[in-house]
This record gives C-alpha cells, sequence and structure tokens, in this order.
C-alpha cells in the first residue's frame, strides 16, 4: 500500500503555456497567496518563501474537532509520531529527532517548561488558532537552540467583527469531555479575545480480561484548564501594541493517592511600528513560569518540585533598499532559571544567553530568489558560543517551483543536562556542564507543482547530526552522565499532493520515508518509523442554508527493528526490540448552518484496530470509539 500510494504521489513535471491564467485561477481558488511569517520572520506568501513550508489552516483545524496541538498534529503529517516515555508523558518524533530539537512557538513566543524534553502538549489548544506554521529542517538561523529539527508556530485568529461569541462542546469515549468559548471585540482602535477551555479524560483501562497485555496497564486520566486574554490596541496608523496573558493548570491521575500538577503564568508586550519609508521595526518582552509537583489526595497537599521561569526580550527591524532586496536585523536575550528535584537538594541554576541574526532576501529574477542569513548565539552557563548560517534558492519555471537549501542548526545543552544529579530507581544519573551543543547540517531539495486543481511536491534531505546528547554509563561516577554521542545521519523523503473538484471532492495523500544511521559508536534508540503515511477525503456539499461536510482520513506507520543501548549499572548491551506497523482511520461529518451552529460527528479507529501488547510505541486504543461536539457562533444566531 505504501508504494501505491508512493508511486501515485510522484510529481510529474508538466511545462504549462499559458502560466499567468493558472496562477490567478489557482490564487483565487485555493489561495496560494495566503501569507505566512514563520519561514522568513517576515510577512511571505506561500508561492514565494523560499523554504518548504507546511500549512495548516482554519478549515482543517475544524474539520479535525482537535482539542490541543498534539492531535492536531498526528492527524496532518507523515514523518511525525506522537509516544510515550516511560512515565506516560507524551513524546514528539519529526523526521527522527525528538521534542528538544523542535521549536513550538505560540504566536511566535517560546514555551517556558518541558517534561522529558517536550512542551506540555495540552497547554496549546486548538479553540482560537487561525493557522499552524510547520518550517522542517534546521531554523537556527532565525532562531537560535532547539530548532535544529524545525519550528511550529501556532498562530491564534484576530478579532474582526464589533462582537462574536463562540462555544464548543465535546464528548466522547473515556468520559472525554471539552467546554470552551471565545469571546471578541473588535473596532477601529481596539481589539480584545478572551478565550477558555476546560478538557478531561478518565483514565483508559488497556487490560484484557484482566491482564496486563505489554508494558502498559493503563494510560493516566488529565484535566485541563487554560484562560487567555488577548489585546491589540491601534495607537495610531503606524504603531500597534499588543499585550497578553495567560493562566494554565492541569491534574494528571499518576496513582491512587498522588496526582502530578501542572501551573503556567505567561504574559507578553509587543510593538510594531511602521517608518515612513514602509520599513518596520518590533519589540517585545515575554515572561513564562510554569511550575509542577505531585499532589497528596490523603493530605491534600502540594508540592511544588519544579519551576522554570523565563525571560525574553526580542527586537527586529525589517528595511527594504528596493522592491526587490529586503534585510532582516534583530536580537533575542534570553534569561533561564530552572529549579528541579533532579539537581542536587532540589536546587536550581540559571543562565543567560544573547543572540543577534541578520538575514538577506533578494529576488534577482522575477523567477529566482535567494535568502540568506546567519544567527550568533551566545549561553552565559558554559560560555558556549555557535554561529548558524542559511542559505536557500528558489526558481519559479512556469508552475512549478524548485526550491534547495542548506541550513546549520543546533541546540545548547540545557540546564538539566549539565547539572543533574538525580536518583533514578535503578542508578543515578548526573548532568556534565562540559557538554558541547548538539548540531546538524541540513540540505533539501523540494519541487512543487501546481495548477487550478492539483498541487504536488517532493522533497528530499539529509541531515548530518553530530554532538548528540545522551546518557551512557560512566565509570568514574558509578553512575550515568550526560554524554555527546557519536555522529549520526537522518535521510528522507516527501511527497505529498492535494486534488480539488468541481463536484465538491477534494483529497489530500502525504507520505514519508526517513532512514537513521549510525556512522560508529554505540546504536542508538532510533526513534521514527522508515515509512509513514496520511490520507484525506472530504466531500462538500451546500443544501440551501446548510452546509455538510463528510470525511474519511487515516494515518499509518510501518514497522520498525530498533537496536536500543541498554545498559543497568555497569552492564552494557543492546537489544533488538521490533515494532509492528498500525493504520488507524477515521470518518467525520460536519452540518454546519449559516446561523452560525456546527455539529460534529467522529468515529475514530473505525476499522477497530487493537494492538495485539500495548508499548510505548504502540498507539492507545481500545478500538472504535465515536465523539460529537457542537459550536455555536451566538452573534450570527442574531
Amino acid at each position: 500500500m505504501v508504494l501505491g500510494l508512493t508511486y501515485l504521489l510522484t510529481p510529474l513535471f508538466v511545462i504549462a503555456q499559458n502560466i499567468d491564467s493558472i496562477e490567478r485561477a489557482f490564487e483565487r481558488k485555493y489561495d496560494l497567496r495566503q501569507v505566512v511569517i514563520t519561514a522568513t520572520r517576515k510577512p511571505k506568501t506561500l508561492l514565494d518563501v523560499p523554504v518548504p513550508t507546511r500549512l495548516i489552516g482554519m478549515s482543517e483545524i475544524e474539520r479535525a474537532d482537535a482539542t490541543n496541538i498534539q492531535d492536531m498534529l498526528q492527524q496532518a503529517m507523515p514523518g511525525l509520531e506522537f509516544t510515550f516515555s516511560f512515565s506516560q508523558q507524551p513524546l514528539i518524533d519529526i523526521q527522527g529527532l525528538g521534542g528538544n530539537n523542535v521549536l513550538f512557538l505560540l504566536d511566535g513566543e517560546r514555551q517556558a517548561g518541558e517534561t522529558f524534553d517536550n512542551v506540555d502538549f495540552y497547554r496549546l489548544t486548538m479553540i482560537d488558532v487561525e493557522r499552524i506554521e510547520v518550517v522542517k529542517g534546521a531554523a537556527s538561523c532565525l532562531y537560535g537552540s532547539n530548532a535544529m529539527g524545525g519550528v511550529i508556530n501556532i498562530i491564534s485568529r484576530e478579532p474582526v467583527k464589533p462582537w462574536a461569541l463562540r462555544l464548543n462542546g465535546k464528548v466522547g469515549a473515556h468520559g472525554e469531555q471539552r467546554y470552551g468559548g471565545v469571546f471578541s471585540i473588535s473596532n477601529e482602535r481596539w481589539r480584545s479575545s478572551t478565550t477558555m477551555q476546560y478538557s478531561t479524560i478518565n483514565d483508559i483501562d488497556l487490560r484484557r480480561d484482566g491482564q496486563v497485555v505489554g508494558q502498559l496497564s493503563d494510560i493516566y486520566g488529565n484535566s485541563a484548564l487554560i484562560v487567555k486574554e488577548r489585546l491589540i490596541f491601534n495607537a495610531s496608523k503606524r504603531l500597534r501594541l499588543t499585550a497578553r496573558g495567560s493562566l494554565y493548570g492541569r491534574e494528571r491521575n499518576s496513582s491512587l493517592v498522588i496526582k502530578d500538577r501542572y501551573y503556567d503564568a505567561a504574559f507578553g508586550l509587543r510593538g510594531d511600528y511602521i517608518f515612513d519609508n514602509g520599513n518596520s521595526a518590533e519589540v517585545s518582552y515575554s515572561f513564562d513560569q510554569y511550575d509542577k509537583g505531585p499532589y497528596s489526595t490523603l493530605s491534600e497537599a502540594y508540592s511544588r518540585t519544579y519551576r522554570n521561569r523565563q525571560h525574553v526580550v526580542h527586537a527586529m527591524y525589517n528595511h527594504s533598499f528596493h522592491d526587490d532586496m529586503q534585510a532582516i536585523i534583530g536580537c533575542d536575550i534570553l534569561g533561564d532559571y530552572l529549579q528541579s528535584y533532579e539537581f542536587t537538594d532540589s536546587g536550581s541554576h540559571a543562565q543567560q544567553s544573547y543572540s543577534a541574526f541578520l538575514q538577506m532576501d533578494w529576488s534577482i529574477t522575477k523567477r529566482f530568489s535567494l535568502l540568506a542569513g546567519a544567527r550568533y548565539d551566545f549561553f552565559s552557563a558554559a560560555s558556549l558560543h555557535h554561529l548558524s548560517p542559511r542559505i536557500s534558492l528558489m526558481y519559479r519555471l512556469n508552475h512549478v517551483n524548485l526550491r534547495a537549501g542548506y541550513a546549520d542548526g543546533f541546540r545548547a545543552p540545557s540546564l538539566k543536562e549539565m547539572y543533574m544529579d538525580f536518583d533514578m530507581p535503578a542508578f543515578w544519573i548526573y548532568g556534565n556542564p562540559d557538554l558541547l551543543p548538539e548540531k546538524n547540517h541540513n540540505f533539501q531539495l523540494s519541487a512543487e507543482y501546481y495548477n487550478d486543481r492539483l498541487t504536488l511536491m517532493l522533497l528530499g534531505y539529509h541531515n548530518i547530526v553530530s554532538n548528540r546528547i545522551s546518557t551512557a554509563w560512566y565509570s568514574a561516577l558509578g553512575g550515568h552522565r550526560y554524554l555527546n554521542m557519536e555522529s549520526m545521519t537522518i535521510s528522507g523523503v516527501e511527497c505529498s499532493g492535494t486534488l480539488h473538484t468541481d463536484i465538491g471532492i477534494s483529497a489530500t495523500a502525504a507520505y514519508a520515508y526517513t532512514h537513521e544511521s549510525v556512522r560508529k559508536g554505540l546504536p542508538i534508540n532510533v526513534s521514527c518509523r522508515p515509512h509513514s503515511a496520511t490520507l484525506h477525503i472530504d466531500y462538500v456539499k451546500t443544501l440551501r442554508s446548510w452546509k455538510i461536510v463528510v470525511g474519511f482520513g487515516g494515518r499509518l506507520f510501518s514497522s520498525m527493528d530498533s537496536e536500543e543501548y541498554v545498559a543497568i549499572g555497569e552492564l552494557e548491551n543492546t537489544t533488538l526490540n521490533h515494532y509492528p506497523g498500525y493504520a488507524l482511520f477515521k470518518a467525520n461529518m460536519m452540518i454546519s448552518h449559516e446561523r452560525g451552529v456546527t455539529l460534529n460527528l467522529t468515529v475514530d479507529n473505525l476499522f477497530n484496530y487493537i494492538p495485539d501488547y500495548y508499548y510505548i510505541k504502540s498507539p492507545i486504543t481500545t478500538g472504535r470509539t465515536f465523539s460529537v461536539s457542537l459550536t455555536v457562533d451566538v452573534e450570527k444566531l442574531f
């Protein structure tokens, strides 16, 4: 099936005689002129971005009916899989790189806090999201550390109506419930958006006839609440001010008497100014504090054991030399404080990082453009510094876009990796203040074909990764220690296609192949399945004031064998583990009325797939499930 999907999606590059009419028709119908900002840090249309960018739009988000970013991404993208750590914390793998190599942004701002090197995905809700921009590959030139595997930027909706109130509720299997709303007001000077969402799900029992099958017996239930406010003030035609704030809390049922609690408070200020000549500048400050710890249901006492606090100051200036050449110059200052139960005596450590970057965007001809830049980063804790260059080229040949690029990425060792001193159940883990930063050289080639009905994309990439940070037995300390491991390469191919018809049927399919190899040294825990694919087909029918969308989709993952490094005490060995492949499909129907009422009916795991046994890399499903959600745009009712 995977080979057949690959064959169907291989682009056919046909030279058209009438490029202008084709482009106009395509832009009018499917809006390739959609503006994105993440890949170049300045507004640019998808057609003109030299760096391949995946855009997940509002209609796709609403159709998916996702609660948070984890739900959304695993439905939309191949080459990406969410799994679990042994403590059941969600982990992301994207093209063979983990969560600490993928930078998650909310309206361009970093997120504090991590658990097993991943952000708290439950914080990143979908209720007020306009679009998600995904840039795969090294993006350290603009975003610094943690972006060597890519950037995922979640962009909020801006109010456009004098007032609007959207209410949403969802119920599903395992006691899943979601309730939320967005209230917004807008006029010439002010825009305000207030968001609230509460979600909960019970524990999921994975036992069969009372017996544990595999590594997992149940999945912990969660309850989460988030409240956000975003206020925009147009002080003048040139100056725009934005203030934002959020409060977040989550509780996880980690045992009968202990619940894990997570809290976050964040706020930020930003100013955007446009000069007389059209050049622009932005300055921002953001604060984010993330806490977590256990809560005892017996003593009703909460003990905070972790706090990550970040202060970020950002400044950037956009300058146009003429219509064909623009430059961006900017700087970032990050103050990072971490107090953790994994440090000696639950102590704390802090560091500052200072960054400066420059990028040039030059349209050399109407068909050929060049994007080049570099960023310098300095980290105080270990006196580390790094220079991250990037160059991207794009050539437009009729209705084909050809792109090529090289980017240098890096990840500075975290405070946890440098100063950890923690007693695991089987051994101690020690930090290492002498760690070198992880680095990668990322090469990409892509081709994109489009006309008024069809888009096809083929992308190839090659990553050379060095100084990977992991743990291994360290005899001098009698335990495990964070060390820089041997080099590895990650190579792959992605292809995707989208077809639209005049009879209301549209289809999107994508396939990804990923290959990981270690040049020398110990085997690694291979994290990425070599083959994966996504498929989605929609049929849209309009009946007077009603609109009906019937959808069918799925995601497919191949099996994989992973020769994994295992070390308990001084005993070091490798073991070969086999992880079966799987496929999960979903059917949904969305019925909406022009007066603002939308009903979503979903059947997940349509073909009732149940794993033979449960482990951290298996889908957590007990079979076919059903859910229903209702959305009401109150202002449309009147």
